[in-house]
């Protein structure tokens, strides 16, 4: 599953955040406050995890373009394939 450079970016700038909020969360869980750190671990990877997964608004024109593109444009691979078979 490769990153393009902008994905690459947004992951990072979304980890600048997560982490802090994971290290509060485990160190909470130390303390005893197991609800709270669960809690506050659980957002931290929600904070990563949700981004990657769902699919929000502005993803849909990006994924339409790509089916059109592909349906569009031959693979020059596959082509190559089926014009040495014949």
């Amino acid at each position: 599953m490769a990153l393009g450079i902008l994905d690459t970016i947004g992951l990072a700038a979304t980890l600048v955040f997560a982490i802090p909020v994971a290290i509060y969360g485990i160190e909470q869980l130390a303390s005893g406050e197991t609800l709270f750190g669960v809690a506050l671990l659980a957002v931290a990877a929600a904070m990563v995890l949700v981004p990657r997964y769902v699919t929000t608004p502005d993803d849909i024109p990006g994924k339409a373009a790509e089916k059109a593109v592909g349906s569009a444009v031959k693979n020059p691979e596959k082509s190559e394939t089926r014009e040495k078979e014949e």
